[in-house]
């Protein structure tokens, strides 16, 4: 991956962090100015502001409860999203940024960064349909070109945290649904265990006490949901299912949808 103006200090300071299934050992910054869906810190270089509610109107007025997605109403409004992205690549994170504000920045920008993809191919059937959509360098971040791969991967991934990959959206019917809202850094903890919970006990998994027929997520991120005290993918899955599944069960994945997740 490419080094980002600054990355480099910014993977020091993720690897820093020990604590993965909650915010508990980091903290949520207790010197927030909260502003609607802004995050600033008083740490932040000078008046820098990262404000999310652009993004967070979009989402209300774009995507249903359901996670359906009106990309039609999207292009409508493209400059308002690209007004957004721009904002984000201006304002890129930094050493004194709290594990809580750049979770919530990477993750509105992947999801956003898709919305922007879909939009400039559409129609498309798949996202698959379009040439490299995740490998390929088209998000810019300061004076840098980076992949969703480079955001997912290179990033959010290194950060120790399972339930971003309940709130990354690849605009598709298996993935998690888009959640109609921004992350932010205040909201992040309740953000990422309410999609973990829904994600899980959605029609993307079909679990009883002796079978788990289980979303493709899970084998393709397997070692991702073996970094908290349970040890197993077992264990991850019963702190959230309404159906716990017994250690001794055999677990199989379902295939995978990649039709786009778009509003009839």
């Amino acid at each position: 991956m490419k080094n980002l103006p600054g990355l480099t200090t910014i993977l020091f300071l993720l690897f820093s962090f020990k604590s993965c299934a909650t915010f508990s050992s980091v903290g949520l910054d207790n010197h927030y100015i909260m502003d609607g869906n802004s995050d600033l810190t008083s740490t932040d270089n000078s008046t820098i502001k990262i404000n999310h509610n652009t993004w967070n109107a979009l989402l209300k007025k774009h995507v249903q409860n359901n996670g359906l997605v009106d990309y039609k109403g999207f292009i409508k409004d493209e400059a308002k999203l690209n007004d957004y992205l721009k904002m984000l690549s201006l304002n890129q994170p930094n050493s004194t940024w709290s594990k809580p504000k750049i979770l919530a920045y990477y993750i509105n920008l992947y999801n956003a960064a898709t919305v922007k993809l879909i939009i400039e191919n559409y129609p498309v059937k798949s996202i698959k349909d379009i040439s490299r959509p995740w490998s390929k360098n088209r998000v810019l971040i300061g004076n840098e070109m980076i992949s969703l791969n480079n955001i997912e991967h290179g990033i959010l991934r290194k950060m120790n945290e399972p339930r971003i990959h309940f709130a990354l959206n690849c605009a598709s019917i298996s993935c998690p649904k888009l959640l109609n809202e921004a992350f932010t850094a205040d909201k992040i903890e309740q953000q990422l265990e309410r999609v973990t919970n829904e994600f899980i006990n959605s029609k993307e998994n079909n679990i009883s006490i002796s079978e788990a027929k289980i979303s493709s997520i899970f084998k393709w991120y397997k070692k991702d949901f073996l970094v908290n005290e349970k040890k197993d993918l077992i264990g991850f899955i019963n702190q959230y299912s309404k159906v716990k599944i017994n250690s001794n069960t055999t677990i199989s994945y379902l295939d995978y949808n990649w039709n786009l997740n778009e509003t009839i």
